[in-house]
């Protein structure tokens, strides 16, 4: 089973010509309300491959919908928390070449309690996956509990910030990275190649699993001496806002179905390339035959 311990927000999203400016007002081209935040897409995108996820997380019970939505798309809500206090909300921006721009409030995505995690922890069985992002506080004492449990602990350390370098990253078992993420860890060059970027973050992570990923310039996975790349699909970027979170999703899908590193790489990299041309977060996560559709179309 894989345990997400993840952030739920809810996305209001602008479509805009380019990302406002300081003191600019703009007029937006399109608005939308919809479930969003690193966890819960990472769940939807685990349930959407057909894998096994249990979320962990806090939202309040105003936005119990979002609860639903989770549910709805086969992710076990069992353990999320419903509260008084206000939700974790993001403003994003879109621009016409699909990038995005986000400012994130937390809500009640921080704030778990010690003996909460724990609690959630004591359900574990050894051998089981803990997925955590950036957005729930309370990584540096999960980590290592979760460790003291058995678990395999994935780590997708987004939004990166400067504490997370504090984090016992090598207690993890598998970290995914993007390019900024992996060059802000690392204080190098954002333009940094990829094979500087891999080997230092070998170097510094000792003997995790790491995924590298670089948008249109494809993906990497790397473990100890084992090495693998998978090319970007060609497609036409409307909204990259889940892309990540997809990717993630479907690697770990494939994964807990037993599929080799590269095989993972493969799956997860036409998972995204399919949520890249849909607007919007948690509703550009393709559903599993779509995928299965497009590799067999791209010989993959």
């Amino acid at each position: 089973m894989i345990y997400n311990y993840g952030s739920i927000n809810i996305d209001y999203i602008y479509h805009v010509p380019y990302f406002v400016r300081p003191g600019e007002t703009q007029r937006c081209d399109g608005h939308s309300v919809g479930l969003g935040g690193k966890g819960a897409n990472q769940s939807l995108s685990i349930a959407c491959a057909n894998g096994l996820v249990s979320h962990w997380g806090r939202v309040s019970s105003k936005d119990a919908w979002a609860v639903e939505e989770l549910k709805r798309a086969g992710v076990n809500v069992c353990d999320i928390e419903l509260t008084q206090q206000p939700s974790g909300h993001a403003v994003v921006q879109i621009d016409e070449q699909g990038e995005n721009s986000i400012i994130l409030f937390p809500g009640v995505n921080h704030g778990a309690e010690k003996e909460r995690l724990a609690f959630l922890l004591s359900k574990v069985k050894s051998g089981d996956t803990l997925l955590v992002q950036n957005e729930c506080d309370g990584l540096g004492y999960i980590i290592p509990l979760a460790v003291s449990h058995g678990c395999n602990v994935i780590f997708n350390p987004a939004p990166m910030t400067a504490d997370v370098s504090e984090l016992p990253l090598d207690q993890c078992k598998l970290l995914f990275f993007n390019r900024t993420e992996a060059a802000s860890l690392l204080e190098m060059p954002i333009e940094s190649s990829a094979s500087d970027l891999l080997r230092k973050l070998r170097n510094k992570l000792g003997s995790a699993e790491i995924v590298l990923t670089l948008g249109s310039e494809g993906a990497w996975y790397l473990y100890n001496s084992e090495t693998y790349f998978q090319a970007a699909l060609p497609v036409r970027a409307i909204d990259t806002t889940a892309a990540g979170d997809t990717f993630v999703g479907y690697f770990l899908a494939a994964r807990q179905a037993g599929a080799e590193p590269f095989e993972c790489l493969k799956r997860a990299t036409a998972a995204a390339a399919l949520a890249v041309q849909y607007r919007g977060a948690a509703s550009s996560i393709p559903k599993a035959e779509e995928v299965d559709r497009l590799m067999r179309q791209e010989g993959m």
